[in-house]
């Protein structure tokens, strides 16, 4: 029979204290409910601290129950998107939740089994504080680079993108992307444990290295800051002298699960089009902006598509909607043509002509496609339910007028680089579509928006967002938010946004910073190993 030990509670009590202080701090900063964003800068100083004296399994344990317990309160959302809409049980949906964030929460516990190790035996540790100033902020963003990468990549609200609404301190966005803001939020909180940490002991000469590493660190974020507000000072007169364009978006607040059916394609379409005459009217938009499948029904066959373009014609305005697609690859004698199907948005001249296509590249697994679907016949049923989209190609930007438009359909908005690579191959505007119907009413909306608002602040590019429910807005080449509406209300918002051709330090090569840091790691764990 076994026994309870009170003094096992005692142990895990601290891993706990630690553990769910630094969580719970990191969710309510997080964009949401909350968005105390002020608490992103303390928030790792409970683990950091509990890093700093415990061996690397006990870190490694405590990092793993932190980014757990975070990404439950982040992630709960989840349970929304497959049980309300994908039909799962209860369950299941929060067994798929729990899932997930385990996978994500292991990121954070290699953070902290790292920093653990590098600060070697008990009696070593009078410098880790030091250590964790100059290896912690690299690890972090090595791991977020990597997490966006592996398996498909799931780059879902890294820490930079709690200050997406405080635009004067992410400027710097634009030269190492939002790691490089992460990266900031990190040096902030060692360099509070450093302060804390040095308390505990003497100050003797081998203190110096601490003290020459705090000092460089404060005058990086000095220099960072700096430049932060003159680059939202300089970025204010060039918007000033670059060429506007009026345009239109359109939410249509149809719901989830009564937009597909036969009787809701006709008011679908009649509720976009009856909305848009108020954007367009007195030519006030040359271009109008519907959501991502935003026509509920294949254009190529269906027989309400003709009046999509009528009303393109009549309003004289350039339509951008988002519309699923499919293309036939073989001869139309094939007993069983091979059917490519894509989740598009289309570009509708004002003459009535489908002048453009973009075919969305990163599709959602599970959500969109099957992953290994041909060599795993069991997944099959699965195809059937999710379908089973192919991802497109093309980084051009649809041109039009004075408008070159890189596009960014649903989560793609999350992925800096699909951005970066419209940005290269000529977009002077960003436009994500996207239908957030899924999400219900939880922080998941307002967690998408902020991730697209620094794909402005990376590019130097305006971003224009059209959802569905919401949130859909402008976002200004500063990251400054011109409009954002809010959630489950149909409307139509108008707003002359500013056309930037000059490409960023970001979309040239700052976009290897990430990466650059996942490099940087082992470098500075055996120089730190050795460091005495």
């Amino acid at each position: 029979m076994m026994h309870f030990r009170p003094d096992s509670l005692r142990g895990l009590m601290p891993v706990i204290t630690a553990s769910s202080s630094s969580a719970f701090m990191l969710a309510f900063a997080m964009p949401g409910r909350f968005g105390w964003w002020p608490l992103l800068f303390v928030a790792l100083v409970p683990l950091l601290a509990f890093i700093s004296i415990n061996r690397p399994g006990r870190s490694f344990f405590a990092g793993f129950l932190a980014g757990f317990l975070f990404h439950v309160c982040l992630l709960y959302w989840i349970v929304i998107v497959l049980g309300r809409y994908g039909g799962l049980p209860f369950w299941l949906s929060a067994a798929a939740m729990l899932l997930l964030s385990v996978y994500m929460g292991l990121y954070l516990g290699v953070f902290s089994g790292i920093l653990s190790l590098v600060a070697g035996k008990k009696k070593e540790r009078e410098n880790i504080a030091a250590k964790m100033i100059l290896l912690a902020p690299v690890l972090w963003v090595g791991l977020d680079w990597l997490r966006g990468r592996l398996f498909t990549g799931f780059p879902w609200m890294d820490l930079g993108y709690g200050l997406y609404a405080q635009p004067l301190l992410i400027q710097s966005a634009d030269i190492g992307g939002h790691h490089l803001v992460t990266f900031c939020i990190l040096l902030v909180n060692t360099l509070i444990m450093y302060l804390l940490h040095r308390r505990k002991f003497t100050i003797r000469q081998a203190d110096k290295f601490g003290t020459r590493i705090a000092v460089t660190a404060c005058l990086l974020l000095t220099v960072l800051y700096i430049y932060s507000v003159f680059r939202y000072q300089q970025l204010g007169k060039i918007i000033r002298g670059s060429e506007q364009e009026t345009v239109a978006v359109v939410q249509g607040n149809i719901p989830q699960d009564e937009k597909w059916t036969p009787a809701g394609k006709q008011s679908t379409l009649d509720i976009y089009q009856k909305l848009s005459e108020k954007g367009a009217r007195g030519d006030q938009a040359g271009l109008v902006v519907w959501p991502e499948t935003a026509l509920p029904f294949y254009p190529v066959n269906d027989p309400l598509f003709f009046s999509v373009i009528k009303f393109a014609r009549e309003q004289n305005i350039w339509l951008l909607t988002g519309a699923p697609y499919f293309t036939i690859n073989g001869r139309f004698a094939d007993t069983n043509p091979a059917l490519q199907y894509f989740n598009s948005a289309l570009l509708i001249s004002p003459e009535g002509q489908v002048t453009d296509r973009y075919s969305k590249q990163h599709l959602v697994p599970f959500g969109e496609y099957v992953p290994l679907s041909s060599y795993l016949p069991f997944l099959e049923p699965l195809v059937v339910h999710v379908g089973n989209f192919s991802p497109g190609s093309s980084n051009e930007p649809l041109r039009f007028g004075r408008i070159k438009a890189g596009v960014l359909i649903c989560f793609e908005s999350i992925f800096t680089e699909l951005a970066r690579q419209q940005v290269k191959a000529g977009a002077n505007l960003l436009v994500n579509l996207t239908n957030d119907a899924w999400y219900g009413r939880s922080s998941a909306p307002r967690q998408s928006f902020a991730m697209s608002v620094f794909r402005s602040v990376e590019t130097r590019r305006s971003l224009i967002r059209a959802a569905n429910t919401g949130i859909s807005g402008f976002v200004d080449p500063r990251g400054r938010i011109l409009e954002a509406s809010p959630l489950f209300e149909p409307l139509v918002l108008t707003a002359a946004v500013p056309l930037v051709e000059r490409k960023s330090i970001f979309t040239r090569f700052g976009f290897l910073f990430g990466p650059a840091c996942l490099f940087l790691v082992p470098f500075l764990f055996f120089m730190l190993k050795k460091k005495r």
